[in-house]
């Protein structure tokens, strides 16, 4: 377990509203598509991270984090492991609040680098079935 359910709660429902949602393109089967479609649907704002820079969703996509001229409260991964710990160290410097690693991405260096840097972080999880658990529309 890698976050208990006060911080998955304080991500989702306190942390703030704009989620860029890294590996997320405009190809419907792939995961991140519904799940920034979920997170839409609970108010949040997605911006899509994908080297394509795809519109999805209505929103205008980026080729990284260090692209996005705003600022982000979550950055939600959907990278293999492998890649996902250069994803978390690029959203402490662009400084996002948290980082959520999807189901199956898992890197403990980058868990520890990142807590240690003050940030939230959630690891081997889904907001698209905890948020409805925690807002209570489930």
């Amino acid at each position: 377990m890698y976050a208990d359910d006060e911080t998955v709660r304080r991500i989702l429902l306190d942390t703030g509203g704009t989620w860029a949602v890294v590996g997320l393109s405009d190809n419907r089967s792939r995961a991140a598509y519904g799940v920034a479609g979920v997170l839409r649907r609970f108010g949040k704002k997605i911006v899509p991270v994908h080297p394509k820079a795809e519109t999805v969703h209505g929103e205008r996509g980026y080729a990284s984090l260090a692209d996005i001229p705003f600022p982000v409260d979550v950055v939600d991964v959907f990278v293999n492991s492998d890649l996902a710990g250069r994803v978390a160290d690029e959203a402490v410097a662009a400084g996002a609040k948290a980082v959520w690693f999807q189901l199956g991405v898992i890197d403990e260096a980058a868990y520890e680098r990142t807590r240690a840097a003050g940030l939230d972080m959630v690891m081997d999880r889904c907001p698209a079935i905890e948020i409805p658990r925690l807002d209570g529309s489930a």
